[in-house]
């Protein structure tokens, strides 16, 4: 066998191919050229092949490329031996190699064959393609379920979304919303409705909406739903109107109405919105008031400044007569009355100036205590020994920027009005302070600015005002007094000084009572006042609670103020209009906590003599008085029980909290 190779394998007796070529170079470049590029395309596939398999790891007969890459790398192989024999006769090792060749062909082939069935049941593209579109589809038909199926899941969030804000919406809103259905039963009543009526939600749900109605609307009502469905008339519905409320106290208010109509199982349901007026009206009123004052003012200053033009013409005359008619005395006395009555005249009209805002003011920083003091001699002597005259200023000092002439004018001019009101003599009070008028004080008197006030306050016990007087005692030449004792200008004067300086009058009296009226200056700040920020910090830390107070208020207006301001402290409230009806609510309801009582109400029983009833039926209830006169006052008269709490109108939420607790927290020390 080994010599069967050293035989093959001897290359000395062989002559290379390149003598049969006879060494032509062409012929042998072309051989070695084209041998050379066959080998190298030969030699890549192997390489091709073995990155191929490596790569996918999936294929099921891998090792069918690597036989078949081994067959082709021989391939490749013979062919540079056959350029290596153009020069060199290795012709055996040749022949070896190309025996190899064919031995890895034939393995090679044998093993292909009997994978060819195997092969053919290999899809073909066109069987992959449809397989993956039905692939597809079904994915395409899943993806369509589960976004059917996430839509459906995202309208269900957006529909409790859209139910929770619409909810909070209508839970949270300031006007009130009523929805009814076709028999005007009553299906929503929110918060504000409940406020604005004083019914709870329970109360109203399934009762016909002519509850809420004073007769004048509730007798037309249902007759008004029953045509519009048959005929689809509108008289409110998308159009809104302005009607009348009815309370469950009884009383009314007006309100903006707008109705609106849905379906709901095929059937027409309404919703109402309500917006109370009440603020509105009482706004325009005090608004007319003030254009009312501004029209007269500017009328009165015409006439003051043409009159004055007329009076220097005949006090000038006046005076030169009565210098001419020395002589006679007689007819000079005459001339000396024509010149003192156009000197009153002159006076008149200064105080038409006064009250039309057409005066020379000098402002400048005014101690208000310190000017009651040195008034104190001059209203002694000007006013009747039967006045008992009290000043009782602030501990701080109270600066008041303004005319201080001027002041001590108005101050006087109170002072003598007082007097007049009390022909049988009294107490008059003079007190000093600083007020601070806000938001809600200012929508009830639109003409002045929120913020800090000097004030002086001038009272007396004498035999007081009605409402319809108080509401023209501003005005010029307006008197209750008989023909020849009054002018009609002092209060004018007052209000237009104010108004001039920048500030504010107002007047609170009760017939039989007496009468406060307090002078609003713009304040000078010192160092013992605390800052706004601070008070507004106090304001916003007042002290809470959750007992029930009854309130007894006459006043509507001022009876949905405290209500308001009550609630908005934690507290719940039952309402009551006058003395009577307090009884009765305190009787109804055991779990009231405390009373607070407005002094002076209608129906014969004052406030004291309801807190003395309210006692015999619940001994120890605490009881806070409201009043729109100064504690000086009340206390001289001797009508203020021994310590008790009284507000006086109009006080700041701050104190209304801090009284309440005082209130309550007495009492629980107490029992």
């Amino acid at each position: 066998m080994w010599a069967f190779f050293e035989r093959i394998l001897d290359s000395s007796m062989f002559s290379p191919h390149g003598i049969c070529l006879l060494w032509e170079p062409e012929l042998i470049w072309l051989h070695v050229v084209s041998d050379a590029v066959i080998a190298m395309a030969y030699f890549s596939i192997p390489f091709a092949l073995a990155i191929f398999v490596s790569k996918r790891r999936d294929l099921k007969f891998g090792w069918v490329y690597w036989s078949f890459g081994i067959f082709i790398l021989a391939c490749g192989l013979t062919h540079i031996l056959s350029i290596y024999t153009l020069w060199v006769p290795i012709y055996g090792i040749e022949g070896l190699v190309k025996a190899a060749t064919a031995v890895a062909s034939i393995v090679t082939a044998g093993m292909l064959w009997p994978l060819l069935p195997k092969l053919l049941t290999i899809p073909s593209p066109f069987e992959l393609r449809q397989a993956q579109e039905a692939l597809k589809e079904e994915e395409s038909k899943g993806r369509d379920s589960e976004q059917l199926l996430q839509q459906f899941r995202q309208t269900q969030q957006a529909l409790r979304e859209s139910m929770a804000r619409l909810t909070a919406v209508v839970e949270t809103a300031v006007d009130g919303f009523i929805l009814i259905d076709a028999r005007g039963r009553i299906l929503l009543f929110n918060p504000a409705c409940e406020r604005l009526f004083g019914y709870r939600a329970d109360e109203v749900f399934h009762e016909n909406v002519k509850m809420l109605m004073p007769q004048t609307y509730s007798s037309h009502h249902d007759d008004y739903i029953q045509n519009f469905i048959r005929t689809a008339e509108r008289k409110i519905i998308g159009i809104g109107r302005e009607v009348v409320g009815l309370r469950k106290d009884g009383s009314t208010f007006p309100m903006d109405l707008s109705v609106g109509e849905a379906q709901q199982d095929g059937e027409s349901i309404f919703v109402g919105i309500i917006h109370d007026l009440t603020g509105r009206k009482q706004t325009e009123e005090q608004l007319r008031q003030a254009q009312k004052m501004e029209m007269v003012g500017q009328l009165s200053g015409g006439i003051a400044h043409d009159f004055n033009n007329l009076l220097t013409v005949i006090v000038g005359n006046a005076e030169h007569l009565s210098e001419q008619l020395k002589s006679r005395q007689d007819l000079q006395r005459i001339a000396d009355d024509i010149c003192q009555a156009g000197e009153r005249g002159a006076e008149m009209t200064q105080r038409l100036l006064a009250f039309s805002r057409r005066q020379l003011l000098q402002p400048r920083p005014t101690d208000c205590h310190e000017l009651l003091d040195s008034m104190r001699k001059l209203l002694r002597r000007t006013l009747r020994e039967n006045i008992d005259i009290q000043i009782t200023p602030t501990a701080d000092t109270v600066l008041a920027f303004a005319d201080r002439a001027q002041l001590e004018s108005s101050v006087l001019n109170l002072a003598l009005n007082a007097q007049d009101a009390m022909p049988n003599g009294g107490h008059l009070t003079l007190s000093t302070g600083v007020a601070s008028l806000d938001a809600p004080y200012q929508s009830l008197h639109p003409e002045i600015e929120a913020g800090e006030y000097a004030v002086i306050a001038v009272t007396d016990d004498g035999v007081g005002m009605t409402t319809e007087v108080a509401a023209r005692a501003f005005e010029p030449f307006y008197t209750t007094k008989e023909v020849g004792k009054g002018s009609g200008l002092g209060l004018s004067m007052v209000y237009g000084f104010a108004r001039q300086s920048n500030g504010h009058v107002s007047i609170y009296s009760e017939p039989g009572l007496g009468t406060t009226v307090r002078i609003y200056l713009p304040h000078v700040a010192t160092g013992g006042r605390k800052p706004s920020n601070q008070i507004k910090a106090d304001e916003q830390s007042v002290p809470r609670g959750h007992e029930t107070i009854l309130v007894a208020e006459d006043d509507p207006f001022v009876r949905s103020s405290v209500i308001l301001r009550i609630e908005s402290l934690g507290y719940s409230v039952v309402a009551a209009v006058n003395g009577d009806d307090a009884l009765l609510k305190l009787r109804a309801h055991p779990e009231i906590d405390m009373l607070f009582t407005d002094i002076v109400m209608p129906g014969g029983m004052s406030g004291w003599e309801l807190a003395d009833l309210a006692r015999q039926v619940r001994p120890g209830l605490p009881v806070i008085y409201s009043s729109g006169y100064s504690l000086e006052l009340l206390a001289q008269q001797g009508r203020a029980p021994a310590q008790s709490i009284i507000l006086v109108k109009p006080y700041r939420k701050a104190e209304l909290a801090e009284r309440l607790r005082e209130a309550l927290s007495a009492n629980s020390m107490v029992s």
